[in-house]
């Protein structure tokens, strides 16, 4: 499965047209993706039909929200998933960089059976496979990681631990520097299934059709 990160409109139109599974949509990708505009998702699902899950994310920084911030976050969740949402990705850290389990079970109540993707705020935490443990415990459907490291490669050793351990009960996406390039070996590797990257080349700005293709042949 691959999926594909659409920071704005024109990237997530090329991603659905190609042979990517689904996308998150997000805008802002100098802040590390934030909650995109209602308007262009829906512009998108009238147009498309691959899934589309949603970024939920207020701001970039760190993953520590303010009430007034969560409530906004709720309030994301409800408008999108009325707006025919098919995932939500977001994730919320308490000021000790663990995984916030009252605010995440939040999201995923109002979420109402939408699948949830817990992003790579993960990383951020101390213990992976303690959080991970908590994010089954939530019922998150998938989550995103670089195995803690900086990019996936760098990562590779934890993620293999992680699928071989939890996989059969979460959907692990091995996301951070995922190219055509290196997909396969990470597959190898690994023992990975799911993927994610914005499949956006070094001298580029947008996704390519040719990437896309690319990253889905190498890790068929």
């Amino acid at each position: 499965m691959l999926e594909i990160a659409c920071f704005e409109f024109t990237s997530a139109e090329v991603a659905l047209k190609s042979v990517a599974d689904r996308i998150e949509f997000c805008a802002n990708h100098d802040l590390g993706g934030t909650t995109p505009d209602f308007y262009e998702f829906r512009s998108l699902k009238s147009n498309f039909s691959k899934p589309i899950y949603v970024m939920i994310r207020p701001k970039g920084g760190p993953f520590f929200y303010s009430d007034a911030e969560f409530l906004q976050m709720k309030n994301s969740v409800i408008e999108f998933a009325e707006g025919g949402a098919d995932g939500f990705v977001f994730g919320i850290l308490n000021e000790h960089h663990e995984i916030d389990e009252e605010k995440n079970a939040e999201l995923i109540e109002l979420a109402a059976g939408i699948p949830s993707t817990f992003h790579r705020a993960f990383d951020r935490t101390k213990d992976l496979e303690k959080s991970i443990q908590t994010l089954i415990k939530l019922g998150f459907t998938n989550v995103i990681t670089s195995g803690g490291q900086p990019n996936a490669m760098e990562g590779k050793e934890m993620l293999k631990k992680l699928i071989d351990k939890y996989s059969y009960k979460i959907n692990i996406l091995i996301g951070g520097g995922v190219r055509s390039e290196n997909i396969a070996e990470l597959k190898e590797f690994t023992g990975g299934r799911f993927f994610h990257s914005s499949a956006v080349k070094k001298y580029d700005t947008f996704p390519t059709d040719d990437e896309i293709k690319r990253l889905k042949l190498n890790c068929g």
